[in-house]
C-alpha cells in the first residue's frame, strides 16, 4: 500500500497518461485530442491519419488527411487492429503488419501552428526491408476572423499546389489568405491526385472532404534497426508563414516531439505553484488514496488543457469549452461556471477579464462568447443567471478582490450598473420568467438539456438555484452594508423554498416540471437531484433527502459512472445522446452528484463511488459524456467516452472537469468558505484516507491547510 511519502504530489505527463486502447477501424472509440494552447487536432484511428487540423483564425473543418499506404495498400483496408496511447504531449500508435512493426508518435508542435508525425519502422525479418510508405493529403483551410458560430470548424473548398522540390504540397482557399502546407522531412515523390475538385454543392457525407496528392517514400529497414521519416502538416495566414513553420519543423521532428513533453511537464507543474505561468495556484493533494489522486489531477489538468493563447484572441487568454472537434474558440458560460473555482484560484486574471465579456454582453440571448472577435454565440442558455451569480461569487471568495464589486460595467442591453448591482439582477431576474405560478418558467428544451423532452419550463434545479442565488448575493450586499436588500432577497429566498418542494414528487426521490398548461411532468433527472441538493439541502425535510439518495443509488448511480436520466424516465425513449440521457452522463454530473450526496447526508455514498470513479479517468480529460457499462462496454474498468459522430454528437474532451476538484475539496474534504467568514471543514475522507490534507488552499490572500479530519490550519502563503 502506497504511503503519501511514496506518492508524487505534482503529476507527470506519464501519471496522466491514458490506458493504451487496441482497437479496429471505428470501433466505438472516440477519436482523441492534442493541442500546443494555440490549435487542436484530432488523432485518428489509423497509425497517421489526422483531421480538424485547426490555428485559429485558420481552420479546415473536419478535413482528414495524412492516410497512410504501406506497400501501396491503404492500412486501414488491412483491416489490423491499433494500439492506441494519449498523453497530454503525444499520442502514440502502433500496429503489426506481418514482419513490420510501425510506431507512430504525434505532437501539436510548442509554439508553432504545426502538426508532427515521426513515424517510425521497424522489422522482424533477419533479412532487410524496403517498405513504401505514402501519405494521402488534402486540406479545406480558410481564414476566419469573426467569431466562429456554428459547432464545426469552418472550411472552404482549396486548390492544390504541389512543390515536389521541397517534399510538400501547399492548399489554400480562394483568398489565399490561409495556406496549409505538408509533406515529409526527407526526399519524396510528390504526387497531384488526378482528381478535379469536388464543388462545395456536394454532399461532404458521401464525399469526404477531398484529397490533393500524396508523399510517398521507400525506407530501407535492416534487421535489428529503425528507421525514421517525420510528416510535418503546417498551417499559416500566407503561403510564406506556413512554408516557414513547415521548414522549421522538418528541420528536427525529433526535437519537435521532445520539445512537446517539456512544455506540458512545465505547465503540470505550474498548475501548483513555482512559476509565472498563472497568477494563482492549487492546492497540492497530499494522499495515500491513489484513486482520490486521480480524480483530483483529472479535474485540475482538463481545465488547463483548453487553455488558448493564440495570436489575435481578442481576451489574450481564454479557455475553450470543448476540443478538437466542436465549438473552437467558445468558451460557454454554463461549462465555465462548472469549473468556477479552479479558475478563481488558479487563473483570476484571466477569470476576471472573461466576466467583464459577459457582464457587458446580454446574457438572456447568448451561450457563449467566440475569442475570435469577442462576440456573442447562440442562443439563451436558462442557467446563464445562475452561473453568472456562481462566477462572481466563487471569485470574490477566492481572490478577496471585493473592489470588483464597484466596478462599473454596461451590459449589452446598455444599462451601466455596478457588479454589485448586476448580482441582484440576475438574482431576481427569475421574476420575469413567471407566468401563473410562483417559479421561473426556464423555456423549452433547447435552453435547457436538449435532448430531454420533457425536461422543460418549471424546473427544480433552476428555481432551488434561484434561492441560492438570493441567499448568497444577499451575503455579498450585506457586508457591504446594504442590508435592507440583502433582507429582501433572503425574505424572497425563504418564501420560494415552499413553490420549489411542490414540484416534489412525494415517495420517488425526483421531482416534476412544472407546464405552462398548469400540469405537473414528472422527471427523473440528475440536474434536479444535483442542483437540489447542493442549493437548498437544508430547506429539505430528512424524508425528502433520504428519498432523493435513495432515488439516485436506485435509479441514476453505476459502479464507475452514472445515468443522467433513469432508464425508467419515460423520456428515456426520446434520444441516445449521452451527456443527458438514460446512456451516459456529462463529465460535471458524477462530481456534481457527489456533492450533492454529501450536502444531502450521504457522504458514505459519495466516498465509497470514489474508488469506481477513478476507474473512468483513464482515457485522458474528461470526455463530453462518457456511457455506463448497460449501453456499451467500457475500457479497462472506466467508462467509455462518447464519440463524436451522430447521433451521439459529444466530443473528446470537455472543460467543465474542474468540478471534480470542487468535489475533492469541498465535498470529500467539506471545505465551506464563505465570503468573509473563516473556512471550515469536516468531509468524508474517513474510508479513503483518515491523513489525507489539502496544502494551500488560498482564500482571500491567505493559505489554509485544510485536512480531512476536519481541522483548517494556516498554512504558507
Amino acid at each position: 500500500m502506497p504511503t503519501r511519502a511514496t506518492l508524487p504530489m505534482i503529476p507527470t505527463v506519464d501519471d496522466l497518461a491514458a490506458d493504451p486502447i487496441t482497437h479496429h477501424f471505428e470501433d466505438m472509440v472516440a477519436p482523441s485530442g492534442l493541442t500546443n494552447m494555440h490549435g487542436t487536432v484530432v488523432v485518428g484511428h489509423d497509425l497517421t491519419g489526422i483531421r480538424g487540423v485547426s490555428f485559429p483564425p485558420v481552420a479546415q473543418g473536419g478535413a482528414a488527411t495524412a492516410a497512410l499506404f504501406v506497400d501501396g495498400r491503404l492500412f486501414e483496408s488491412y483491416g489490423i487492429p491499433v494500439t492506441h496511447e494519449w498523453r497530454p504531449d503525444r499520442v502514440v500508435r502502433r500496429a503489426l503488419i506481418d514482419d513490420l512493426e510501425i510506431e507512430t508518435t504525434t505532437v501539436c508542435v510548442p509554439g508553432e501552428t504545426a502538426v508532427a508525425i515521426d513515424i517510425a519502422v521497424r522489422t522482424s525479418s533477419p533479412e532487410p526491408r524496403d517498405v513504401a510508405l505514402s501519405l494521402s493529403l488534402g486540406a479545406r483551410v480558410t481564414c476566419r476572423t469573426t467569431g466562429w458560430d456554428a459547432a464545426e470548424l469552418p472550411d472552404a473548398l482549396n486548390s492544390v499546389h504541389l512543390d515536389p522540390a521541397r517534399n510538400r504540397i501547399a492548399f489554400t482557399d480562394d483568398a489565399s489568405d490561409a495556406w496549409s502546407v505538408q509533406g515529409l522531412d526527407t526526399t519524396a515523390v510528390v504526387r497531384g491526385s488526378g482528381v478535379a475538385p469536388t464543388t462545395d454543392e456536394y454532399e461532404v457525407g458521401i464525399g469526404g472532404m477531398g484529397r490533393g496528392g500524396d508523399v510517398s517514400v521507400t525506407l530501407a529497414v535492416l534487421p535489428g534497426e529503425t528507421a525514421h521519416v517525420g510528416y510535418v502538416h503546417a498551417i499559416g495566414r500566407s503561403r510564406a508563414e506556413a512554408e516557414a513553420v513547415f521548414d522549421r519543423v522538418t528541420g528536427d521532428v525529433t526535437a519537435a516531439v521532445a520539445s512537446a513533453e517539456r512544455f506540458w511537464t512545465h505547465r503540470l507543474e505550474a498548475m501548483f505553484g513555482g512559476s509565472d505561468e498563472y497568477a494563482g495556484r492549487l492546492p497540492v493533494l497530499e494522499t495515500s488514496s491513489e484513486a482520490l489522486r486521480r480524480l483530483y489531477w483529472w479535474g485540475a489538468f482538463g481545465v488547463i488543457w483548453f487553455r488558448r493563447e493564440w495570436p489575435g484572441n481578442v481576451l489574450g487568454r481564454t479557455y475553450d469549452t470543448l476540443m478538437p472537434n466542436y465549438w473552437a474558440t467558445n468558451t460557454f458560460i454554463w461549462d465555465y461556471s462548472l469549473s468556477s473555482i479552479v479558475h478563481a484560484m488558479l487563473d483570476p486574471e484571466e477569470m476576471k477579464r472573461q466576466l467583464r465579456v459577459w457582464i457587458s454582453s446580454d446574457i438572456h440571448t447568448m451561450f457563449a462568447t467566440s475569442a475570435v472577435d469577442g462576440s456573442s454565440i447562440g442562443r439563451w442558455y436558462s442557467v446563464n443567471d445562475f452561473a453568472m451569480t456562481r462566477l462572481v461569487a466563487d471569485y470574490l471568495r477566492f481572490t478577496g478582490d471585493d473592489g470588483f464589486l464597484d466596478e462599473r460595467i454596461a451590459a449589452g442591453t446598455g444599462e451601466e450598473l455596478t457588479v454589485a448591482e448586476h448580482l441582484v439582477h440576475w438574482a431576481e431576474a427569475w421574476r420575469g420568467l413567471r407566468r401563473s405560478s410562483a417559479l421561473a418558467d426556464y423555456g423549452e428544451i433547447d435552453n435547457l438539456l436538449e435532448c430531454v423532452s420533457s425536461y422543460t419550463h418549471e424546473v427544480a434545479s433552476l428555481n432551488a438555484a434561484n434561492i441560492w442565488c438570493l441567499r448568497t448575493v444577499a451575503g455579498i450586499i450585506s457586508r457591504r452594508g446594504d442590508h435592507d436588500t440583502a433582507a429582501r432577497l433572503r425574505t424572497e429566498a425563504d418564501e420560494l423554498v415552499a413553490a420549489v418542494l411542490e414540484l416534489y414528487v412525494d415517495g420517488a426521490g425526483h421531482f416534476a416540471a412544472g407546464q405552462p398548461d398548469g400540469t405537473r411532468l414528472p422527471v427523473r433527472h440528475c440536474y434536479d437531484f444535483s442542483i437540489v441538493g447542493t442549493a437548498i439541502a437544508g430547506d429539505l425535510p430528512e424524508h425528502v433527502r433520504r428519498e432523493m439518495v435513495e432515488f439516485f443509488v436506485r435509479e441514476l448511480q453505476t459502479e464507475n459512472w452514472m445515468r443522467a436520466l433513469s432508464p425508467w424516465d419515460p423520456d428515456a425513449s426520446y434520444s441516445v445522446r449521452p451527456d443527458h440521457q438514460w446512456n451516459g452522463a456529462y463529465p460535471a454530473w458524477p462530481a456534481d452528484a457527489g456533492r450533492a450526496l454529501t450536502a444531502l447526508g450521504a457522504p458514505e455514498v459519495a466516498a465509497a463511488w470514489v474508488e469506481g470513479l477513478a476507474r473512468s479517468a483513464n482515457q485522458g480529460p474528461t470526455g463530453q459524456a462518457h456511457f455506463v457499462e448497460e449501453a456499451v462496454p467500457g475500457i479497462n474498468g472506466g467508462a467509455r467516452k462518447a464519440p463524436p459522430q451522430l447521433p451521439y454528437i459529444n466530443d473528446w474532451a470537455c472543460s467543465s472537469s474542474g468540478a471534480w476538484v470542487q468535489f475533492v475539496i469541498e465535498g470529500l474534504f467539506g471545505l465551506d468558505a464563505p465570503t468573509g467568514e473563516n473556512p471550515t471543514a469536516g468531509g468524508a475522507l474517513a474510508a479513503l484516507d483518515p491523513d489525507a490534507v489539502l496544502r494551500g488552499v488560498v482564500l482571500r490572500g491567505r493559505a489554509y491547510d485544510v485536512h480531512a479530519d476536519g481541522r483548517v490550519e494556516e498554512g504558507i502563503g
